[in-house]
């Protein structure tokens, strides 16, 4: 999946994501696991909205993602800031040595990305390696619901002046999995028509069941799951699950 020209459209496109509640959830998890340190991973960190946002907060925020054209633009905005992010070209399967943290994030559904069962445990096994003990672990994924019954086979429309999108979601190949075809028509001012962009992204997801056997057995406890932002226990149309937990 290529994000070279998707990159420059992803912030006008994701205007309305909550990103404050994120924050706000680590927060609430930090207090609650009574997790002392400000060392935060911003894994999969994108064009960097949430990195600039935890270190508003006073996080010293190190920020990674598989993107280099995404990373050039979550720089551009901490210089702009003055905000001190350190960002680091790397793919979450296979984490190099980027120090020792107190908390490591996951945010918007980036791990429903990976491919295969495979790749989310070395994810899950890599965070555990960088993470001190009693760490503070967070991610958010897509349901099984969302993926059978909202994605499944469905058509998202966006139309305004600067950018029109046409979205087309199919069953992929594997289980709890669907295939994005996206087409963009993004305004050139200056010349005054309209540049096509297509993207195909793959998102595949798993029982929350499985993510707590595979995160057991990467060394973690105390892992708590909610639903929709609401830090509470999932409903069963539930679309997004959040997992928090703590490194043994």
């Amino acid at each position: 999946m290529s994000y070279e020209r998707f990159a420059y459209l992803y912030d006008e496109l994701m205007q309305d994501v909550p990103y404050d509640e994120w924050v706000s959830i680590v927060e609430a998890y930090k207090e609650k696991y009574q997790v002392n340190g400000m060392k935060l991973l911003d894994l999969a960190c994108g064009t960097g909205e949430l990195s600039v946002r935890f270190a508003q907060k006073g996080f010293d925020v190190t920020g990674a993602d598989l993107s280099s054209d995404m990373l050039s633009v979550a720089q551009s905005k901490a210089q702009a800031l003055s905000l001190p992010i350190q960002f680091f070209q790397q793919d979450m399967t296979e984490l190099d040595d980027l120090g020792e943290f107190d908390i490591i994030g996951i945010f918007c559904d980036s791990l429903n990305y990976l491919e295969d069962e495979q790749a989310v445990r070395q994810t899950f096994e890599g965070v555990s390696r960088l993470l001190k003990k009693g760490g503070l672990f967070l991610f958010d994924i897509h349901s099984v619901y969302k993926m059978e019954q909202i994605f499944s086979d469905a058509t998202f429309t966006w139309d305004d002046e600067e950018i029109t999108y046409i979205w087309n979601s199919f069953k992929g190949e594997g289980a709890y999995s669907v295939e994005h075809e996206l087409t963009f028509f993004v305004l050139d001012e200056g010349a005054g028509k309209y540049d096509r962009v297509d993207e195909l992204h793959y998102q595949r997801t798993y029982p929350k069941d499985s993510y707590v056997k595979w995160l057991e057995q990467a060394g973690f406890e105390s892992i708590e799951i909610t639903g929709d932002y609401s830090l509470k226990a999932p409903e069963p149309t539930a679309e997004r699950l959040f997992f928090a937990m703590v490194k043994k």
